[in-house]
């Protein structure tokens, strides 16, 4: 099963950077290095505050320029 990516919020310098959810190497914040996430061999174990998710979203056979195309 995939994976998801979250944004996470430094609690050092409240810097906000998007992590994948599975992450399999420690990340740290790209302003201040603090440590953000931290690797379990599954889901990351995060360190700052997560304020969104994005969810992986399945491909379908559709894109979105021929739904679109559709909707009119």
């Amino acid at each position: 099963m995939p994976g998801s990516f979250h944004t996470v919020r430094c609690p050092d310098c409240e810097n906000e950077q998007t992590v994948f959810e599975k992450a399999s190497t420690e990340v740290s914040c790209a302003v201040c290095g603090h440590t953000l996430a931290r690797p379990t061999g599954g889901k990351a174990n995060y360190e700052g505050e997560v304020v969104d998710t994005v969810e992986h979203r399945e491909s379908s056979s559709k894109s979105d320029a021929d739904e679109a195309v559709e909707a009119r």
